[in-house]
């Protein structure tokens, strides 16, 4: 399991969207799907999948999260065809953000939303190794525009085996966005590449819980110390998640945690569940016990 992984938050679309996203990309598949019940949500249903080799989690839990495009999923095509069959299956539905066309930065591209209301770039490059087919892309907005460059470097100093790219900054005359802020930004964490981007325009989103990063830990020291750095906003703390000062959503998660809900001990994941229904940071040695049934 890879150390960070992306969590998308469905109504109650996960499966589909999980068996329309398999469907495009090679090396893709639904890895497992299990269900957990009296969540406040009622019963939620949960998946682990892989796309193009790489690792997410979904979730169907109730309308609660809407996607926005303050954090998308680039996708990067070694071929124009390539872009032009993606856009064909993932823009169905959707809404083009920025229409398929030829831009400065790439001959083929376009970002669309798709009709779960994901938003994908999806971009042709020159590249002749793609080192990681899609690339979660914070987009950073209102009150957090121009603090891109400060969030990556704030990661970077969280994360352990963290890289941090060349900047492409905004020059002068580029209104409404300020000269030097961040273009675009590539960054990497714990092995997952990242990019990043300030944009100065009158959106009306910013980051939200629809889509969330799960950090993997060893230990209850390792659970400490990523919940004291990253942990901002105490209201948002509930069952392993978290806010940090940019408004990006993390979950904190156990190891050990993952092979509990995959025990296929009905009785054993219902008492983990309501053992971490109330938590704020996970207690591993609690979590064990409910799952053992001790206490």
């Amino acid at each position: 399991m890879s150390k960070i992984v992306p969590h998308l938050w469905y109504d109650k679309e996960a499966l589909e969207a999980a068996k329309f996203y398999t469907s495009l990309f090679e090396d893709s598949e639904i890895v497992n799907r299990s269900s957990i019940d009296d969540t406040p949500s009622g019963t939620a249903d949960m998946l682990v999948i892989r796309l193009a080799g790489q690792e997410f989690m979904m979730i169907s839990a109730g309308p609660y999260f809407k996607f926005t495009p303050a954090v998308s999923l680039r996708v990067d095509c070694s071929t124009k065809e390539e872009v032009d069959a993606l856009w064909d299956q993932l823009s169905v539905g959707g809404t083009a953000l920025m229409p398929l066309d030829s831009y400065p930065f790439s001959e083929r591209y376009g970002w669309t939303t798709d009709r779960f209301g994901l938003n994908w770039q999806i971009m042709f490059v020159k590249d002749p190794v793609i080192r990681q087919k899609i690339t979660p892309t914070l987009m950073f907005v209102g009150d957090q525009c121009g603090k891109a460059e400060e969030a990556v470097r704030f990661y970077a100093s969280v994360f352990r085996n963290a890289e941090v790219g060349e900047i492409n900054r905004y020059g002068a005359g580029e209104e409404p966005d300020r000269e030097g802020a961040v273009r675009y930004m590539g960054f990497s964490l714990a092995g997952t590449r990242f990019a990043a981007m300030d944009s100065a325009y009158n959106h009306d989103f910013s980051f939200n819980e629809a889509i969330s990063f799960v950090v993997s830990c060893e230990s209850q020291e390792e659970i400490d110390y990523f919940w004291e750095k990253l942990s901002f906003v105490p209201e948002a703390e509930q069952c392993g998640w978290l806010k940090d000062r940019f408004g990006v959503s993390w979950q904190i998660v156990p190891t050990v945690m993952a092979d509990m809900m995959a025990s296929g001990d009905a009785a054993a994941m219902q008492r983990v569940t309501e053992a971490f229904l109330r938590m704020k940071k996970f207690d591993i040695a609690a979590l064990e016990k409910a799952f053992e049934g001790q206490g």
